[in-house]
């Protein structure tokens, strides 16, 4: 593996709406290629592990039958992304709802290829479901997920006949979710705001990797004793028993470990406890945000994914910081967690060659190990983009 590389400082520049450079992915007649690469978790490592590195300790039903690395049968599947622009979508980095509106329109037609926005959430979901939008909120309301397009979402969903009470606006922490706005905004629509800290943990359904880490106030496993202390991650009630579908609205935004805060981490992440043991080690969070994701209890009920482009920031993750961030008025709709991930660490790379930024090195591992494990499409060659018009 590449050693990761962290952005440096540089002096501050002003935002700008545009530039002349080609697009980071591909309009229509364009192509992109990454060098291909095969990844694998290996179990075989993980039982090591867990033996204190003894094969003879290790149970029989820990050893795996087949290679840590399996070579597809067949090609993997194409992932299709739509990309919705509106120049009018923001004034000032203030976002328009009503353009907001038509974009959402736009772009969940053209995803699902029917001609009513009715129509389209039918092909997504059932009216009597439970909806969760998965938000971003901790960089607050300008740089992380904005609260106008979560409000697009919810008028969108009421439009369709979807009730009220089966909408759930959540992310981990609700302090988070009150800063960015995102309380208000339920306040004004009768929609349920929840954290998946302050839901209770689900014994059940939990990740369990050789990776240990210390529960923190609030985990499961805080304060209690035990041969399986610190090496599960528990997966929230609000999302095991409070949602049946989930819709992903994650903003375009660097991660300085993975490349973008995008989809994958978000959910992987603000679903569970004890995952400090993974978030600040580039190698134990390739493997883990993956293999959470993959949980059913989670990547089965994801049935939409929406970035957040109406700006790319490309520096400061979890920090507001305007001067390092492109005017875009786009969003990108997908099926596929993976594929939006991967154009939204492109798009950030190109925004950083537009500033004339210290270039940094993304290392795409997560998101081939997502493919691995069937969650999406993270070769750019296999990614149609579709712009409509």
């Amino acid at each position: 593996m590449q050693p990761f590389q962290r952005e440096s400082a540089r002096a501050p520049r002003s935002p700008r709406a545009g530039s002349c450079e080609a697009p980071a992915f591909p309009r229509p007649g364009a192509s992109a290629r990454w060098p291909q690469r095969r990844i694998a978790v290996s179990r075989l490592l993980a039982a090591l592990l867990l033996s204190g590195g003894r094969a003879e300790d290790i149970p029989a039903q820990d050893v795996p039958t087949t290679p840590a690395i399996v070579t597809p049968s067949r090609p993997p599947a194409r992932a299709t992304v739509v990309i919705v622009e509106d120049a009018a979508a923001t004034v000032a980095f203030r976002p328009q709802l009503e353009v907001i509106d038509r974009m959402l329109a736009r772009g969940l037609t053209n995803l699902t290829g029917q001609t009513t926005v009715s129509n389209a959430w039918a092909m997504l979901v059932r009216p009597d479901d439970v909806i969760g939008i998965k938000v971003h909120a901790s960089p607050g309301p300008i740089s992380g997920t904005r609260p106008a397009v979560v409000e697009a979402l919810v008028r969108s969903l009421l439009g369709a006949g979807h009730s009220k009470n089966r909408l759930v606006i959540w992310d981990k922490h609700l302090v988070h979710l009150r800063l960015a706005g995102f309380t208000d905004l339920g306040e004004r629509y009768g929609v349920r705001v929840a954290a998946a800290s302050e839901g209770g943990w689900d014994t059940n359904h939990f990740y369990e990797s050789p990776v240990v880490g210390t529960p923190l106030w609030g985990d499961q496993e805080f304060g209690r004793e035990g041969p399986t202390l610190g090496r599960r991650s528990y997966v929230s009630r609000l999302v095991s028993e409070g949602m049946t579908r989930i819709i992903s609205v994650a903003p375009l935004l660097n991660h300085n470990l993975v490349g973008a805060s995008g989809h994958l981490l978000g959910l992987s992440l603000g679903s569970v406890d004890n995952a400090l043991r993974f978030a600040n080690n580039p190698e134990n969070l390739v493997v883990a945000v993956p293999e959470i994701y993959a949980l059913p209890i989670l990547g089965d009920r994801v049935v939409l994914n929406i970035t957040d482009a109406l700006l790319a920031q490309y520096s400061g993750e979890q920090r507001m910081l305007l001067h390092y961030s492109g005017i875009l008025n786009q969003l990108w709709f997908s099926r596929d967690p993976v594929a939006l991930d991967v154009l939204a660490i492109l798009e950030l790379e190109r925004q950083r060659r537009i500033d004339q930024a210290p270039r940094v090195t993304s290392d795409l591992t997560l998101y081939r190990n997502a493919t691995e494990v069937e969650i999406g499409v993270s070769d750019t060659n296999r990614i149609d983009v579709v712009w409509p018009r």
